[in-house]
Order: structure tokens, then C-alpha cells, then sequence
């Protein structure tokens, strides 16, 4: 038997004791450290998302390998990985094509089945990614999003050498920034209306931020861009103002990818379909994080690039650290509009 959250219903989650997973063929035996609530985890509790109930969510997380099934070669008992939360069919056409992110018939582990909310978690071999000794647990917990992040940037036809713009300060849109920086942008502007966040960004290597809730912000992008606009603008808060920002931002045959998800209505003008049409700028989207061979470079590049600290993790993206056995009050917090900034981490461990 195991301790886990259990999600029983809406504003229902409970810290109880159920069957620990058994290890079968290849798969392997994680021992959960921390897990990362993700935004997607907040409406599976306090709303009417969850697929179903009883439910184990959880996917941001990081551990230590305690077991192995039959066929298991690449892991071992003792190894450090963090979670990939994506089990894709394999035999769609677009799992054919390695867009594993495109799956209709996937699973999701901490959503369709059970996740890291928990203190052992039986996954896929594939569905584990080594990170070498000298990587934190914390980061580990943060692979997740990093590949978000990685991925986004890779939706464009990314090349070093320009101006790029990131709209959105938290945690997709630093690691974003940094993924940028390291395949060699000429420069890079964070956007947001918190100077905390600003400050931030240029602490893990942004060249500028832009406090775009003030009047007179374009002054600043005149001036860094030299009047032309942003060649690639990767938009990560999901807000219908920095969507519609991007339009303004974008220079001629600019690149635009939308990483963050809207969660309203989102509607454009004239005007801005216009300068589509004008400035004939390129926009897309960006969804999960995978690629072939499975999960793709995005984790591999992540783990690497954490080992070698070019990727940085700062403190600050921790709002709070809850012992698993206080999950509840975790998404209690959520429920106060503004009073969660930065993750919380669950310790399995505590």
C-alpha cells in the first residue's frame, strides 16, 4: 500500500492510502519526490474536468527509479528521471509521423490514469528520462514544462541571429527566453505588467523587459527593434491582450507561435487580420512537447542543457513546497485569485 491524493469529486481530494502499483513488463517503479501542479490539475479538482473518479492526477514530476519490469534496459534502480507524461498510441498516422503531441488515442499519466500525486508511480520505460546526479529534484520536476517551452520555440523555423519577443513572464515564458538565448538570438524582450517579472527574466538572461501595462511600451520596441518589430514572438500567457499584442509586435514575415492557452473568448479585428495580411507574418500553434524517437530532443536537450546550467532554474519559480499529505490545502490556494505565483511542489516524500 501507498499514500496518495485522491480526487473523489469536484473539491474533493484526500490524502489516503491505496494499492502501491505493481511493476509489470516494461515498465518501471518510481519513487515520487516532487510533483509540479499544473494548470491543467486546478480545474480537475476545483472544477468539472477530471475524466474520472477515483483519480490520481499528477504528471510534472521527478523521482528515483525503484524497480524495473521484465525488458527494461535503459533505467535501473536508483536512477534519477523526471516524468513524461504522454503514453501516445504508436500506431496513428501521426504517431507514424513522430507527432506524438497530435495522438488521438493516447493516455496521459496523471489524468487518464494514475499520476505522481502519490509515492510511487508505475510509468512506461520511455515515460522516464534520466538526469545525471548533480540536477536537483526540483528541476527534475520542471522537465515538463521546459519542454513545453522547447517545443514552442521549435514550432517556428527557428534561426539564431534575431529579435525575438516573449509575451508572458512566468514559468513557460522564462524557460522560453532561455531556450532563445542558448540557440543564439540576437537578442531577447520579455513582455509583461509585473516588474518583479522583468527583473527576473534579465537575472536568467533576457537583454530586455518591457512593462507593456504602460503607455508608451512601443517606444521601447521602436527602440530595440529599430522600428522593424520582432522576427519571432512566442506568446505564453494564454491572454487575449498579449495574443492581440503579437499582431502589433510582429515585423514583416515575422513568426508568431501561440504556447499559451486562451481561457476565453478570443476574437481579432480588422485591423489585426490586416496586418497579417500587410506585414504577411507567419502564425501557429504549439501543443505538449514531443518528438521522434520518442519523447523526442526536447527531454534529452532538457536533461543536458540543466546538467550543464545554461538552463537555469530559479528559486523563485517556487511559490511553495506542501507535504503530499496537505494536497488539499494546496488547491485551496487556487481559489484565491492572484495568491498563487510561481509553482507548488508537492513532496511525496514529507
Amino acid at each position: 500500500m501507498m499514500k496518495a491524493g485522491v480526487v473523489h469529486a469536484k473539491n474533493d481530494i484526500r490524502y489516503e492510502e491505496i494499492e502501491k502499483p505493481k511493476v509489470s513488463s516494461g515498465r518501471v517503479l518510481i519513487r515520487v519526490k516532487y510533483t509540479g501542479i499544473c494548470g491543467s490539475d486546478v480545474p480537475r479538482v476545483n472544477g468539472d474536468a477530471c475524466h474520472f473518479f477515483p483519480n490520481v492526477l499528477g504528471h510534472e514530476f521527478s523521482g528515483v527509479v525503484e524497480e524495473v519490469g521484465e525488458g527494461v534496459t535503459a533505467l535501473k534502480p536508483g536512477d534519477r528521471v523526471a516524468g513524461v507524461p504522454l503514453v501516445p498510441c504508436m500506431q496513428c498516422e501521426d504517431c507514424q509521423k513522430g507527432n506524438y503531441s497530435l495522438c488521438r488515442h493516447y493516455s496521459f499519466i496523471g489524468s487518464r490514469e494514475f499520476g505522481s500525486f502519490a509515492e510511487y508511480v508505475s510509468v512506461p520505460e520511455k515515460n522516464a528520462v534520466k538526469f545525471d546526479d548533480t540536477v536537483s529534484f526540483e528541476k527534475g520536476a520542471s522537465f515538463e514544462p521546459a519542454t513545453v517551452a522547447l517545443h514552442g520555440l521549435r514550432r517556428l523555423d527557428y534561426r539564431g541571429g534575431k529579435n525575438v519577443a516573449i509575451l508572458g513572464g512566468g514559468t513557460i515564458g522564462m524557460m522560453t527566453m532561455q531556450w532563445a538565448k542558448i540557440f543564439g538570438a540576437k537578442s531577447v524582450t520579455v513582455f509583461d505588467i509585473l516588474d518583479e517579472r522583468l527583473e527576473l527574466a534579465k537575472r536568467l538572461g533576457a537583454d530586455h523587459g518591457v512593462n507593456s501595462g504602460r503607455e508608451g511600451f512601443m517606444d521601447q520596441v521602436n527602440e530595440i527593434t529599430e522600428g522593424r518589430g520582432f522576427d519571432y514572438i512566442y506568446e505564453t500567457a494564454g491572454n487575449t491582450v498579449t495574443m492581440k499584442m503579437a499582431f502589433r509586435l510582429a515585423a514583416n514575415k515575422a513568426q508568431v507561435c501561440f504556447i499559451g492557452t486562451p481561457t476565453r473568448e478570443l476574437s481579432f479585428g480588422v485591423d489585426e487580420w490586416e496586418a497579417i495580411n500587410r506585414k504577411e507574418f507567419y502564425l501557429t500553434g504549439s501543443w505538449m512537447s514531443y518528438s521522434a524517437p520518442f519523447p523526442g530532443d526536447e527531454w534529452k536537450l532538457t536533461a543536458h542543457y540543466f546538467k550543464t546550467g545554461e538552463l537555469q532554474f530559479d528559486d523563485s519559480f517556487i511559490f511553495r513546497k506542501i507535504p503530499l499529505s496537505q494536497i488539499a490545502s494546496a488547491f485551496e490556494m487556487y481559489k484565491t485569485p492572484g495568491l498563487v505565483r510561481g509553482k507548488i511542489l508537492i513532496d511525496s516524500e514529507q
